[in-house]
């Protein structure tokens, strides 16, 4: 009978204390997935204009050309390179709700200002310049929401946890080109509404779309978000936001030091993996105008597809790579998405006796002066590989073949590559607070991405797709031959120590 009678008193209590497990189990994967919402309205925002800047661009000012385009590419990653680590030192020491309103609240307000680049009388340009930077600054906020996720998954939940979140991402970059295929119906001249002094077309509606879903995003952090933090075995930790008296909290197992060399090894690779494909996304839209005498609103219609498909493909990529990184580890899968990627850009390097269309024999069968002039939905736009890019004469075309089959080879590549190098990061990084290490490797990603629009918009307007691909190539053999050298040191931190066998 004291048995029973202490059975029945202690019930309870279990019961009290499993439902409150329960509910911080709960409330932590809500605030998770509120993550994985914010890094695809991220992605959204990014990739709902990137293929009609360049039009955009062409039509606000005459004076920008391909190789201006580089820089308003890169104002966007220039923007984030600053921002993440103030946002990941933000949130190491506040709850992440703050830097996360912050930073969407800016690329609100960025968004808007892109939507109206068109109204200052002159040095339109730069307008876009500052209004993509101010974007990009927004989206530093990328750092605090993988320091998240990092902080509140356990060892084993996180390769899962990451690859969702990319997957999110990716079906960002699904939907975001696909929403611009779809506005791009509405014209490049679309409607007036002079009440907000707004020209609701092709270029400026993604913009204040990307702008409304940015206000939604701010009332899910607002409302839903709860801090959490867990040791690598899913024992909660520390918890800002959410806190019960009663909860015991088990003391984190942060002791001991981090690998510098991995982590400087992982921003490194991070780096060229960015630097890669911020150089692919460049190049698309001038690439596919010059070589397959695309027309603007073509070839804004016809990338957005493309894109919008590797997205697609990204997404069964990222499925993929949670089974297979449990079977043959993460180093290999980022090992072999680098392969891909090599492939993908050898494959893009011009060969044969098959020459791009010369964009001047256009402007000298014009008849009118007109040709010369800024294109509207009336004139007859000009297309081919422009005179000027002297390249143009004797480098041979890249085939849709080609271009297409690239597509698809880096659509598999830098999936996987992306998920496994910040997956790696986190768990070298191990239970110590990784917000400004997170901003860190965000800010050597958005440091490619400020420098290989630059990089590939000069490279590509002065020597052409062969010497730019082919330095490509080079780069991408380098990070090869790096994470061979120093493929023992990427482990766990955990591992590392002896705590947890690999």
């Amino acid at each position: 009978m004291s048995r029973l009678a202490e059975s029945e008193e202690s019930t309870p209590l279990l019961k009290g204390d499993a439902d409150r497990d329960e509910d911080a189990y709960r409330s932590r994967w809500r605030s998770i997935r509120v993550m994985y919402f914010t890094m695809f309205l991220s992605s959204v925002g990014f990739t709902i204009v990137i293929t009609s800047i360049w039009p955009f661009l062409e039509r606000i000012d005459s004076s920008a050309d391909a190789s201006f385009l580089g820089w308003v590419v890169a104002a966007y990653s220039l923007g984030q390179m600053v921002a993440s680590p103030l946002f990941g030192l933000w949130s190491n020491h506040r709850p992440c709700r703050e830097p996360l309103v912050c930073s969407i609240f800016i690329n609100v307000s960025a968004n808007l200002y892109y939507a109206y680049v068109y109204l200052p009388p002159s040095e339109r340009k730069y307008h876009m310049l500052m209004a993509r930077a101010f974007v990009g600054f927004g989206a530093g906020n990328v750092a605090v929401v993988r320091s998240y996720v990092a902080g509140a998954t356990s060892l084993k939940e996180r390769t899962g946890a990451m690859a969702n979140m990319s997957a999110c991402q990716a079906l960002g970059f699904i939907l975001g080109p696909a929403m611009q295929a779809v506005l791009s119906l509405i014209g490049e001249t679309g409607w007036h509404l002079d009440v907000m002094y707004l020209q609701l077309n092709m270029y400026t509606s993604p913009a204040l779309l990307a702008a409304f879903f940015g206000v939604v995003n701010m009332l899910l952090v607002t409302l839903v978000l709860r801090e959490h933090h867990v040791d690598d075995h899913g024992r909660q930790i520390r918890a800002i936001n959410y806190v019960s008296e009663e909860r015991v909290e088990v003391p984190s197992d942060d002791d001991g030091d981090i690998d510098q060399l991995a982590v400087v090894t992982s921003n490194v690779l991070f780096f060229v993996i960015l630097f890669i494909f911020a150089v692919f996304e460049t190049i698309s839209t001038p690439l596919s105008m010059d070589m397959f005498a695309w027309t603007r609103k073509d070839a804004v219609l016809y990338n957005g597809v493309i894109l919008a498909c590797i997205g697609f493909e990204s997404i069964l990529v990222f499925l993929a790579v949670k089974v297979i990184s449990q079977k043959i580890g993460d180093r290999l899968v980022l090992l072999g998405g680098l392969i891909v990627i090599f492939c993908g850009f050898f494959i893009l390097l011009p060969w044969g006796n098959h020459y791009p269309k010369i964009q001047w024999a256009d402007i000298h069968n014009s008849t009118t002066p007109q040709a010369m002039a800024p294109i509207s939905n009336s004139t007859v736009e000009p297309t081919g590989c422009p005179a000027e890019q002297t390249w143009c004469l004797y480098t041979p075309a890249v085939h849709l073949a080609q271009y297409i089959t690239s597509d698809v080879l880096i659509g598999v590549g830098y999936p996987a590559c992306n998920v496994m190098s910040y997956t790696l990061y986190s768990k070298i990084l191990g239970p110590k607070p990784q917000g400004v290490y997170m901003g860190w490797l965000t800010a050597s990603g958005s440091c490619a991405r400020t420098l290989g629009p630059v990089f590939v918009s000069h490279t590509y307007t002065l020597l052409g797709p062969r010497w730019a691909f082919s330095l490509i190539c080079g780069m991408v053999l380098a990070a090869i031959l790096l994470l061979a050298f120093t493929y023992r040191r990427l482990i766990a931190f955990s591992v590392r120590h002896g705590r947890i066998q690999e």
